[in-house]
């Protein structure tokens, strides 16, 4: 059988999505990145190089942890990444391996001149692919993205543990349209020759233009299934469970939460006001969301409304239909369930081109994950602090 060692030392070239097998001893000399790239063979942030010269950066995930939930999007090429102080006791850029301070480093380079955004050295993102110390390579990222500013692809946030606050980075990267990485250029990065003859299209444009090329995966659905609106670890889904309990008697305070889980989301929601259950018309809220800024935006209308439902219960063709009634002229909508949606009625959104944001069980998550409130104690008292009635 042949050594896997073996197998990525005759590697040509790293392509995007492909798994790269590890050993199968159950330690550190499993790892495969260490041969693949010739970083070292632990942490989540690894160099090639120094902190003050760095000349190849490789990211890896394990995506499991639920205080720091790194996530890809794919449909935009946009990859989160949370930097490598997690734990409260040390300043922001006190930690091993100098992430954080490599971050911050990389980010101000890349909002600079031509000449700053060479001194910026590639970045490899791989997220664990579930066995071993396999990985899977996520691609050839950049800092920032065509939409941020400085002020938005490096943030430091505030997090709580044991009851000691601290801060750590979530870092917005831009996932290249790359396909393969060759290791020619690879060996070429290492001794400081990043824009070779083997130096990829979209990162030779970037250096010298700025611009951004993000590696885009339209949905070939337009709707999301049932799996893919649903948690799946047993984690997760003890988290949906706890909210959808804690509501269960009351609905109306439910709508509270919907409507700030709604804000979560939606950073430009500049009012919601919660509807009295006698006087609702069919919608639980209303509210204003801003589009532009300054003297020059603009106020949309929309209708929220929230679902309370087991995970079991799906949101159907009914409730759809009542809230699409509901919506009036240059409104849209927004829908908050601890289920989801089923596919009829999903499909009829889509399809009819219903101006419905959908923020299912899911994407609950995500937001409250976003927002440090990750874990059941943590959660439990955020839950409290809405008062029975709701409005």
């Amino acid at each position: 059988m042949t050594d896997f060692r073996q197998i990525l030392t005759q590697t040509e070239k790293i392509l995007v999505d492909a798994i790269y097998k590890g050993g199968r001893n159950g330690n550190s000399s499993d790892d495969p990145l260490s041969i693949l790239t010739g970083v070292s063979n632990q942490g989540g942030f690894r160099i090639i190089g120094s902190k003050d010269v760095p000349k190849l950066i490789i990211l890896t995930s394990s995506l499991k942890d639920a205080d720091w939930p790194d996530n890809i999007d794919r449909e935009n090429g946009i990859y989160t990444y949370y930097g490598d102080n997690k734990k409260p006791g040390h300043e922001l850029h006190d930690t091993p391996r100098w992430g954080n301070l490599l971050l911050r480093y990389i980010f101000e380079k890349s909002h600079g001149s031509p000449e700053d955004r060479k001194l910026v050295p590639p970045v490899l993102i791989f997220n664990n692919a579930g066995e071993y110390r396999d990985v899977k390579f996520i691609g050839l990222a950049v800092p920032g993205a065509q939409n941020l500013n400085s002020n938005s692809d490096l943030v430091a946030v505030w997090r709580l543990s044991n009851g000691s606050r601290f801060q750590n980075y979530q870092a917005k990267f831009t996932v290249l349209n790359v396909n393969q990485i060759s290791m020619r250029w690879l060996e070429a990065v290492k001794k400081g020759d990043p824009l070779s003859s083997d130096c990829p299209a979209a990162w030779r444009l970037w250096i010298e233009t700025g611009k951004y090329t993000p590696l885009q995966a339209p949905r070939t659905l337009t709707h999301r299934t049932r799996e893919e609106q649903l948690p799946q670890s047993q984690q997760d889904i003890k988290l949906i469970n706890l909210i959808q309990s804690h509501f269960s008697d009351d609905p109306v305070t439910f709508e509270a939460c919907a409507a700030h889980i709604a804000e979560m989301m939606l950073k430009n929601i500049v009012s919601i006001d919660l509807t009295r259950p006698s006087r609702d018309g069919g919608r639980d809220a209303i509210g204003k969301y801003r589009i532009g800024e300054g003297d020059s935006a603009v106020l949309a209308d929309f209708a929220l409304e929230a679902k309370c439902y087991q995970m079991s219960n799906a949101v159907a063709v009914k409730e759809i239909s009542r809230l699409i009634s509901r919506l009036r002229h240059r409104q849209f909508g927004i829908l908050v369930t601890t289920s989801y949606v089923g596919s009829q009625a999903y499909k009829e959104i889509k399809e009819d081109e219903h101006p419905i944001i959908i923020i299912s069980a899911v994407d609950i998550l995500k937001i409250l994950k976003s927002s440090g409130l990750a874990r059941q104690a943590e959660l439990s008292d955020w839950l409290r602090s809405f008062k029975s009635g709701g409005y």
